[in-house]
């Protein structure tokens, strides 16, 4: 910037005739009772709602002139030139989370909510939020994480991932439940459910109204879901071909000898969808043909472009994780949540650190929330070959980039039926480049675009009607994948309502015909625990007969037996926990 002093003499400029207007227009704001609005907030910014901010002089000029200065310090580094499309993203996306949490909204006195409340309650609110600040520190160790909703509004298995199944296999990385059938018939493929391992696999199963288990149970589909662990010390060594051969791989078996029945349907969330590809290209190489269609929610294939999680992704930055993980064998879930959260600071950042610090409450309860903040960790070297490998060059995609087990991995050889949807406000798997890796695929692809973002666009039942930043609550569907996003997006009419119901008459088709339902346990896999099992909760797997633990234990990256200091590691968890039985 020192080198382009024009740059910053034409923001400057830009600037002061902003501040000019602004002292004009409260000049004239004492004869005219018309809020000044040389700025206004964007689209989605709840910061200056309150209707002082537009009534108030004081505050009325306090807003605008922090909305002027802010975009004055972002139109400098938009505008200097000779900096890599990266530098440039890096230096804007800090100089945000700076100007953000400078915002008058985050202080005591110029919040007009924290004065009146603050007057009301004597300074109590305060104190109150005082103690707030100083138990989520204690809780979190030192973690700056602010505390979004009721912790004891929800449990896991009463209101919550409450859906009634019962887990029939697991070894190392996971646990496989199968749920109770909502039908008397079903169709004769299960459909199997890839969850993302960086949250639990209840976002999926928020009680009775949210659920997309009970949805899916209800259309007469057997479900079975994995259950990630939460992973430790002992789990560092699992990378990302294990997550695939104890997850997916795994869980194709166990359903045969659950049900019977080789072929399925399967459908994956998130880094789970982006696992569920690789398993693809993986089965695919080896003439494996036994899932039949494929459905992909909010998954990337393709990192070109994901957003400003890429700030976080360069080789300095991932040999420093590396660095970190090495000494205690994962990454933190804090760390994870700390970033995710610096995504959106102004809503899911500094809007609790207002609510629980200044005005000194308690969250509302939000089942979503309580999700979010129920992180898990990532194995070292399971979490190092995904962001080397996926988000820094992205290979996923390129025919023979990665391999796994042994086999390379090619997407064009992935032939199946695929159902793929985006959300248009998905900050995380950005809709442009999910629409990007249907390109990838070898079959034919059905292409949705949601409303809202990665969570709220994909839970989003038939019932309610939730609208997005967007502006619409709906959809957008076409199989024809071959136009420019924005191109596509003009070509695809808007459709109403929940994209679910697309996808189960999708589906329909590909499911076989219908069987009796089946009953958890009564096949060659007994019934360990009830759902939603102990993984969920952090807590060690119960003890299994000696012969379901030995091929529990899963299979190494060369498709060899399994270490021996896991199947003792195995062994010794199955022991302790018939103890603590």
């Amino acid at each position: 910037m020192l080198t382009q002093p024009m740059v910053i003499a034409d923001a400057q400029y830009r600037a002061m005739q902003n501040l000019r207007d602004l002292s004009l227009g409260s000049f004239r704001r004492m004869f005219k009772k018309e809020p000044l609005r040389i700025i206004e907030p964007e689209p989605g910014d709840q910061r200056f709602r309150h209707e002082s901010w537009a009534t108030n002089p004081v505050f009325n000029v306090i807003e605008q002139n922090y909305l002027i200065w802010r975009r004055w310090l972002l139109d400098m580094v938009d505008e200097v030139s000779d900096l890599s499309e990266a530098d440039r993203r890096y230096v804007r996306f800090f100089t945000e989370q700076m100007v953000d949490a400078l915002a008058p909204s985050n202080f005591l006195l110029t919040n007009p909510t924290v004065i009146r409340e603050t007057i009301n309650d004597r300074g109590t609110n305060l104190l109150v939020g005082l103690s707030h600040l100083l138990r989520d520190l204690d809780q979190n160790r030192g973690y700056p994480l602010f505390r979004m909703t009721d912790p004891d509004a929800f449990r896991i298995g009463e209101n919550i991932a409450n859906t009634p199944g019962e887990v029939i296999y697991q070894n190392d990385l996971m646990q496989l439940i199968q749920y109770c059938p909502a039908t008397a018939k079903v169709f004769r493929r299960p459909l199997l459910v890839v969850p993302a391992w960086i949250n639990k696999f209840y976002v999926m199963d928020l009680g009775e109204k949210k659920s997309m288990v009970r949805y899916w149970l209800s259309q007469g589909h057997t479900v079975f879901m994995i259950s990630w662990v939460n992973p430790r010390e002992e789990h560092a060594y699992k990378g990302f071909e294990d997550y695939m051969l104890e997850g997916p791989v795994a869980a194709l078996d166990a359903i045969e000898r659950a049900t019977g029945q080789r072929e399925v349907n399967a459908a994956g969330y998130c880094i789970g969808g982006t696992l569920l590809a690789a398993t693809l290209g993986w089965l695919a190489a080896r003439n494996d043909d036994r899932i039949k269609s494929a459905s992909f929610f909010a998954s990337l294939l393709e990192f070109s472009e994901v957003g400003d999680l890429k700030v976080f992704i360069n080789e300095d930055i991932i040999r420093d994780l590396d660095a970190a993980m090495k000494k205690q064998g994962y990454l933190d879930g804090k760390s994870m949540a700390i970033a995710f959260n610096m995504l959106r600071p102004n809503s899911l950042m500094w809007p609790f650190f207002i609510n629980n610090y200044l005005l000194g409450r308690e969250p509302m309860p939000f089942d979503l929330l309580h999700w979010n903040c129920d992180s898990t960790a990532m194995p070292a070297a399971m979490h190092s070959f995904y962001l080397r490998e996926m988000y820094l060059n992205n290979r996923l995609c390129e025919p023979g980039g990665i391999t796994l087990a042994a086999t390379p991995i090619d997407l064009g050889k992935v032939k199946i039926p695929v159902y793929y949807v985006a959300a248009m406000e998905d900050h995380i798997a950005p809709w442009t480049s999910c629409y990007r890796g249907t390109r990838f695929l070898g079959g034919k692809v059905r292409f949705v675009l949601a409303g809202s973002g990665h969570i709220a666009g994909i839970v989003n039942p038939p019932e309610k009607q939730k609208y997005g930043v967007s502006g619409f609550y709906g959809y957008r569907v076409s199989e024809n994948t071959g136009l420019p996003p924005d191109s596509w997006v003009k070509e695809n009419d808007h459709r109403p309502g929940s994209w679910w119901l697309d996808w189960a008459e999708w589906i329909r088709s590909l499911s076989g015909e219908e069987v009796d339902a089946r009953i958890p346990g009564e096949g060659d896999l007994p019934v360990i625990e009830p759902a939603p099992g102990s993984y969920v909760v952090n807590r060690p797997a119960p003890s299994i007969p000696q012969g379901e633990a030995v091929r529990a234990v899963g299979r190494s990256r060369s498709g060899k037996k399994a270490r021996p200091a896991s199947n003792r590691k195995a062994k010794q968890t199955a022991s302790s926990s018939a103890k603590d039985a």
